[in-house]
């Protein structure tokens, strides 16, 4: 299988596609004013405990209380300050694992370190823990604990013990160590490098903690990009295409301090066609935010998002077989099992999910089509859990949550509906402008040209001191006169001609 991940910054957003023999498996979306928080330690305050739902919720600072759950409390409950002092944090070098209605409780006021394990989605604060964690290239740091772990993934016996006797020796007194799946066959400096420089790290987390105050941010992951090459770049990669000089400089320069022999998979991209154009990725992209997937065979498939779950129906579509009906549910179902595994990842849905396929009588056939979509789910690194299918034919799974899915990275609640249905975001619609004027740089010859938006739109672009619109401006070297417009709808944007007033048409 050839594995490639494309990288497409631009003024809005920066974009990270997974591809797998040339079809779009994932999509990670980073933009200014929603950058990745998954990782980040705060410094935070309890503000209320709610023992009835075994829950806490802490102010780190953000315009919703954060949530921690008391699973997500390590076995000790300490304050910050106990995280200053980790050199003596050991007394035997073992941790006891205490029954979960054991844990500690935190108080009211309390100052607590805490990390970010789930982004905050709609009327949802983001989800914390207590047990902090520092991701390098081939270590995870867990300050205050003693644990040596490493990653299950690594198939080799062999080598699984190797690792572990290595982490237990270059284990920083207390701290634990987790060795991560890129780390297999790698040698011993490269792993020793890698904890040096995580101990670095903390201790200048340590610092900002002594002089902050909560609620306030004392350690910040890397961005999208940067967390995406150190995770996912592993050997199986065939090759990663940026199409930003700038970040194709900065991951080169990641690479060849860490793993050099990575680096000459990168490649910058010099094509005319923007690049997400140029391997049909814009395509794949709308398709996952519509509602109704067709496949091969006629049938289709549809994606209903409510509150509480996901709702997925397999439908027979088009599809006229002339078998057993077992027969024809059975190819239908299977292709949309393959097609629904795909759209998870893609759409990255995470929660409860319900997939309602075609009813079929045959046990062989239920057995078959739930071996086969179990096998399709195994590719994806979220975790996730699949119940037998019931006798109405429906198949009931959880699957693991981080980040709001690609539907609500990509849109907001329309307000005219009041949240109902969806219209395309206001940051998605200056993307498309941009794709619009990165295409037409090639085949147009005007350089002063008029904007029609809604005002809304044209307020957003407006916005700040260097505006977004001067942002475009000065890219393309184009000069644009925004006009708002009350009768366009919040996606919709036309191009004139300053010249002769003209529409200009793709």
């Amino acid at each position: 299988m050839r594995k490639e991940i494309l990288i497409n910054s631009s003024v809005g957003e920066t974009r990270i596609a997974i591809l797998e023999d040339g079809r779009l498996m994932e999509l990670f979306t980073e933009r200014p004013e929603a950058e990745r928080m998954v990782g980040d330690i705060y410094l935070g305050t309890v503000v209320n405990v709610v023992k009835g739902m075994r829950a806490a919720f802490v102010n780190i600072g953000h315009e919703q209380d954060a949530f921690l759950h008391f699973s997500d409390i390590g076995d000790t409950l300490k304050e910050y300050s106990a995280f200053l002092d980790l050199e003596n944090a050991s007394e035997n070098g073992h941790t006891n694992r205490r029954d979960f209605h054991q844990r500690p409780v935190p108080k009211e006021g309390q100052e607590i370190l805490v990390q970010i394990i789930k982004e905050p989605i709609s009327t949802k604060g983001c989800r914390i823990t207590t047990e902090l964690s520092i991701p390098g290239r081939y270590c995870v740091l867990v300050p205050n604990s003693e644990m040596v772990g490493v990653s299950k993934k690594i198939q080799s016996v062999r080598e699984r013990k190797r690792l572990q006797r290595l982490a237990r020796t270059m284990r920083p007194k207390g701290f634990g160590l987790i060795v991560r799946t890129v780390a297999a066959g790698k040698d011993d400096d490269s792993l020793h490098a890698d904890v040096d420089n995580l101990i670095k790290v903390w201790r200048k987390t340590e610092e900002r903690i002594k002089r902050e105050k909560p609620p306030s941010l004392v350690y910040k992951d890397l961005g999208m990009a940067s967390s995406v090459i150190r995770d996912l770049f592993t050997p199986d990669i065939d090759r990663v295409v940026v199409d930003d000089r700038k970040l194709y400089q900065q991951i080169v320069n990641y690479l060849k301090e860490v793993t050099s022999q990575l680096s000459n998979k990168v490649e910058l991209y010099r094509g005319k066609k923007p690049l997400f154009d140029a391997y049909g990725i814009e395509q794949e992209i709308e398709r996952s935010l519509v509602r109704k997937i067709w496949t091969k065979s006629g049938g289709y498939v549809l994606f209903d998002h409510t509150e509480a779950l996901t709702a997925i129906d397999v439908n027979s579509g088009k599809f006229m077989g002339r078998g057993h009906h077992d027969d024809n549910a059975l190819k239908i179902n299977l292709e949309a099992a393959h097609e629904i595994a795909r759209q998870l990842r893609l759409r990255d849905i995470g929660g409860i999910i319900v997939v309602d396929f075609i009813d079929m009588t045959d046990p062989r056939c239920k057995r078959r089509l739930q071996d086969e979509f179990r096998r399709e789910l195994r590719k994806d690194r979220a975790q996730s859990n699949i119940s037998p299918i019931t006798e109405f034919g429906l198949i009931e799974m959880t699957r693991e949550r981080v980040r709001p899915s690609l539907l609500f990275s990509y849109s907001e609640p329309c307000p005219n509906c009041d949240g109902t249905g969806r219209v395309i975001s206001k940051a998605t619609v200056l993307t498309r402008i941009e794709r619009w004027l990165m295409r037409y740089k090639y085949v147009g010859s005007e350089r002063s040209l008029r904007l029609k938006v809604h005002p809304e739109v044209s307020q957003f672009l407006n916005t700040g001191f260097l505006s977004r619109i001067r942002r475009l401006m000065w890219k393309y070297w184009m000069k644009i006169e925004l006009m708002p417009d009350e009768a366009f709808r919040l996606d919709e944007f036309k191009f004139f001609s300053k010249r002769n007033g003209h529409e200009i048409l793709n």
